[in-house]
């Protein structure tokens, strides 16, 4: 046990940065962070991307609803708007998303009400970082999954967070650029 940890151990596993192409911002980072209390089993994960992008600008396409196709395109393939709340159109039907309301503080937490009734609460922030943005996504796990369900998820998760990079740096073509 690590001192001060007062009965948690706690790891973190980095994968390495690399540069893409000399002068341009480097590779997004996947920082998995688990956390072990009293027995528990290490479950959230802490996934992220470094954006080149202002975190104003991030923070703005990312808190659209109507943006989440384009870059979570995992989640469902339409969005409609009606009324106070967003729905996606989801392989399993349709599903209600509501985002926290907007705030300087670069808060993108959601809530997916699954065709199922299951509620999943999404922790999502943008994080100035110098010139850019790091976007920081915590993977929480359902009840009963397994952690080959959450490996699936976060792999899933990992091409949602490199798809909005591209988007918002410009490297994916002009129709699906940022509004």
């Amino acid at each position: 046990m690590c001192p001060g940890t007062h009965g948690r151990e706690r790891t973190a596993i980095v994968d390495a940065v690399r540069p893409d192409v000399p002068g341009k911002h480097p590779a997004p980072v996947r920082v998995v962070a688990r956390w072990q209390h009293r027995g528990m089993t290490p479950r959230s994960r802490h996934l992220s991307t470094v954006i080149a992008r202002p975190v104003a600008d991030v923070y703005a396409f990312v808190a659209d609803p109507a943006n989440l196709p384009r870059w979570a395109p995992g989640l469902g393939t339409s969005v409609v708007h009606d009324g106070d709340d967003w729905y996606v159109e989801t392989p399993q039907g349709r599903a209600r998303v509501r985002f926290a309301p907007l705030n300087p503080f670069g808060v993108l937490d959601h809530e997916v009400l699954t065709p199922t009734g299951q509620t999943v609460h999404v922790p999502l922030r943008a994080i100035a970082d110098g010139d850019g943005c790091e976007v920081v996504f915590t993977l929480r796990p359902a009840p009963g999954m397994t952690d080959a369900d959450l490996d699936r998820d976060e792999a899933l998760v990992t091409a949602d967070l490199a798809r909005l990079r591209e988007i918002l740096e410009g490297a994916v073509p002009a129709g699906d650029a940022p509004r």
